[in-house]
């Protein structure tokens, strides 16, 4: 099986900076304790505060469904409804 790699960014609108910054502590402590999950980075780019850069490393497909599906019903993917995702999702 081939490892599941996305990688890009989102683009946070002002409005919900705060939440975002307090709830990613919560989804990246989620994230990666999630089985299958390789590795897990979202961090707020230095040159702009609304775009956080995201790079996600999972077992397989079957691992990065799952969280996927955890997100999307998680807190983390209400509060992230406004959010702009520019993503790139490969497997090697």
């Amino acid at each position: 099986m081939s490892k599941v790699i996305l990688q890009g960014y989102i683009v946070v609108p002002d409005v919900d900076l705060i939440i975002i910054e307090s709830e990613l502590v919560i989804h990246k402590k989620l994230t990666k304790e999630e089985i299958g999950c390789l590795q897990f980075e979202v961090s707020q780019d230095p040159n702009n505060a609304n775009r956080y850069n995201v790079y996600e490393v999972f077992i397989d497909q079957h691992a990065f469904d799952i969280h996927q599906l955890r997100v999307k019903h998680s807190n983390w993917g209400k509060v992230t409804i406004n959010v702009e995702r520019h993503y790139q999702i490969t497997d090697k």
